[in-house]
């Protein structure tokens, strides 16, 4: 469960960090940077396969390990307590499973807007831009049309806040898993669980809210 956590962790950054170039102004040939990385992945071809494969069986196996360690949380009492009287657990660890499935469902309806371009989702967009002599999707204009909608605005706010929730504890308890607790550090940890979480899911509201603000790259 630590070692998945972890990878998608990773997955996580890196994902913003591709994505953040959405608010970098466009170079001197007026190509928008986040339109040449999205190129650059897809220039990767096979490769590019093999990594979402992989991806995939890697969220795979966190989601099947989840509903292992819950039915065997489950099955160690069969019989609830008389009066629950949580002191340890907050909300966040209280909800990891539910938390974990919403963020699944999060990314089905992610990979159906912008992966899959299902219709009822994305928006009419030109779909063509010259990149080094070569079309190639134009991630710009999908995002920015796709933001500058309210409802969908607010989807992804709504999900980031559930994102945040099951980050701030699974990166915890994550440390807590691979031996990194300690009377002195823990606290430490927590707050850094905290700081990290707020941070990506931060960055993705921004993202988000980026059109709204006139932060994206071709905005004036």
């Amino acid at each position: 469960m630590a070692v998945t956590g972890l990878m998608l962790f990773g997955f996580l950054v890196s994902h913003l960090v591709g994505n953040l170039l959405l608010l970098q102004a466009p170079g001197p040939d007026g190509i928008q940077p986040i339109n040449a990385y999205a190129k650059w992945l897809h220039d990767l071809g096979p490769m590019l396969w093999v990594m979402r494969i992989g991806l995939l069986a890697v969220f795979v196996l966190h989601v099947v390990t989840a509903i292992r360690l819950s039915r065997a949380n489950k099955a160690a009492r069969p019989v609830a307590y008389y009066k629950p009287n949580t002191v340890q657990a907050n909300m966040a660890s209280r909800s990891m499973l539910l938390s974990g499935f919403s963020v699944l469902a999060f990314l089905v309806y992610h990979l159906l807007h912008f992966t899959f371009e299902v219709e009822a989702i994305t928006p009419a967009f030109d779909r063509d831009v010259m990149i080094d002599n070569e079309n190639a999707k134009n991630v710009y204009e999908m995002v920015t049309k796709s933001f500058a909608n309210p409802a969908t605005v607010i989807a992804y706010v709504a999900f980031q806040a559930v994102l945040f929730l099951h980050l701030s504890h699974g990166v915890q308890s994550m440390a807590q898993t691979v031996g990194v607790h300690h009377a002195r550090y823990t606290p430490m940890i927590k707050t850094v669980a905290f700081l990290v979480a707020l941070a990506i899911a931060g960055g993705n509201v921004l993202l988000s809210l980026s059109v709204m603000l006139g932060l994206t790259g071709g905005s004036q």
